[in-house]
């Protein structure tokens, strides 16, 4: 019955917000095939030499994007889905739930120009760590913030920045995001690559309707959103 009542809640909480933003179609997503203009392969399997992969997850990937694609030495990001036990999936079977994915990035970078240790620090401060089974508005696993590792190096690494954050203090709470092996990544369909870029109004209107700055600014005052 709590589990039940969970999800209703969590329905009423992502059609309100939908609602109020007037995104009814952007929400669900094009009512065309789910599957058009999808990438065809995880693109940490088609690395130019010199390139390297990072995978974070932080709730709406429209918001994960952005932050990453502006910092120099960051060749490109794509949006998708990973994390989970269902091979290919689509935006609706993630949102749903159940497939065991999260909303997630993959940052294509060259570590000659940017360390794995500052893109570490931009996926913090675009994050509530303290958040379980949701981020910010979203509510379910599928939106969960998480660190995907693909390396010793990284493991190394993530856990470490963990460690320090955690025994800053900065933070009013216990840190919840985990940090586990990368699987398979499923590139997510076109219309939500660079969604920042395709539709800016719909995108600000989202981000200030969900609260996710409001809540960035709380946790990281005028670190928020900045590496």
């Amino acid at each position: 019955m709590i589990e039940l009542r969970r999800f209703v809640q969590s329905k009423i909480k992502t059609l309100s917000v939908c609602s109020l933003l007037l995104f009814a179609v952007a929400c669900a997503g094009p009512a065309a095939s789910a599957t058009a203009g999808r990438a065809s392969s995880d693109p940490a399997a088609n690395l130019a030499p010199g390139q390297a992969v990072a995978t974070f997850a932080g709730g709406c990937f429209w918001c994960m994007q952005h932050p990453f694609d502006v910092i120099p030495g960051v060749v490109r990001t794509v949006v998708g889905y990973t994390g989970g036990h269902t091979v290919d999936p689509t935006y609706e079977e993630v949102s749903a739930g159940g497939t065991g994915h999260a909303e997630s990035v993959d940052v294509i970078y060259n570590p000659k120009k940017v360390s794995y240790t500052k893109l570490l620090a931009v996926f913090w401060h675009n994050v509530d760590p303290l958040a379980v089974g949701h981020q910010f508005c979203d509510w379910g696993d599928q939106y969960r913030s998480e660190i995907f590792y693909h390396s010793d190096e990284q493991k190394r690494l993530a856990e470490a920045s963990r460690a320090k954050l955690a025994a800053s203090g900065v933070l009013p709470g216990k840190i919840t995001t985990k940090i586990v092996p990368a699987g398979p990544f499923y590139p997510a369909e076109e219309y939500h690559q660079a969604y920042y870029k395709k539709n800016p109004i719909r995108y600000r209107f989202y981000r200030s309707g969900c609260g996710r700055d409001a809540r960035l600014r709380q946790l990281w005052g005028a670190a928020a959103g900045k590496p």
